[in-house]
């Protein structure tokens, strides 16, 4: 079974079927690999705003396997004991080892690059994620670092290359 993080968005499937009702540029698809993921309907510029889980309903925990299970395989860890969940088009932001979406402003995930049409978007879990909730990763990449969880296991070069993209708490946390 594939865990699939949620990255809330207001953006919902409507009566546009696949595409958000907000974001003409992201529709979501079968990934052809291990089920549906959001995709680029359209080019997508470098900072532009894919979900934005801010609104979703909150949640309370030492540890992520504390919360209910149809809520920790989606939930997005927004400080050390708080997890936010939205269930909505974001939930199909799958993980890869090579993301080309990340963090910012606490709720809002970014495209850290542009995007090319029909490009899957990504982003990479530990990014927000520093509990002990973990997954089998299946990006399928010849650097792929297998299991992803908690950001403390995030090798620093990774770290580094995502600069500007990591969820804030977690960045204040393993500051110095």
């Amino acid at each position: 079974m594939i865990c699939v993080l949620v990255v809330v968005a207001k953006n919902t499937k409507s009566a546009m079927g696949n595409k958000s009702a907000e974001n003409l540029r992201i529709e979501v698809k079968d990934t052809g690999r291990y089920g549906l993921g959001l995709f680029a309907a359209k080019n997508i510029k470098k900072g532009e705003i894919i979900a934005d889980s801010s609104g979703g309903k909150v949640y309370e925990a030492e540890k992520c396997s504390d919360l209910p299970k149809n809520v920790a395989d989606y939930a997005i860890q927004f400080e050390e004991h708080k997890w936010i969940d939205v269930e909505e088009i974001g939930r199909y932001l799958n993980h890869s080892c090579e993301a080309n979406c990340g963090v910012k402003d606490r709720f809002k995930f970014v495209a850290m690059r542009d995007i090319n049409r029909s490009e899957e978007l990504t982003f990479d879990y530990e990014m927000t994620e520093d509990s002990d909730w973990s997954m089998k990763c299946n990006c399928g990449l010849s650097f792929c670092r297998k299991i992803i969880g908690a950001h403390k296991n995030m090798p620093l070069d990774i770290r580094k290359k995502y600069s500007g993209y990591i969820s804030e708490w977690l960045v204040k946390k393993y500051k110095g």
